[in-house]
């Protein structure tokens, strides 16, 4: 997983380059076309695929703020 996000990414970057390139270069409406995929394609492919790789192994239940880490926080405070 850990080598296809890369490979991923850097062919956004890639993507991204050569959309600004070519709508550089005098074709504004291809070049428009390959940015807008790789944003969609960053956005779809990449952002869920890279969050999922992340939050492996991880409980929601210890970043939520909950009655209960509340107590933890107000009791580390206390101690200091």
């Amino acid at each position: 997983m850990r080598y296809l996000l890369r490979l991923l990414f850097l062919g956004i970057l890639f993507s991204l380059a050569a959309g600004l390139y070519v709508k550089g270069s005098g074709d504004s409406l291809l070049g428009n076309r390959i940015i807008g995929f790789t944003v969609l394609t960053s956005a779809f492919i990449f952002m869920p695929l890279f969050l999922v790789h992340r939050w492996k192994g991880k409980r929601l239940k210890d970043y939520t703020l909950s009655q209960e880490n509340l107590e933890k926080l107000r009791n580390s405070d206390q101690k200091k």
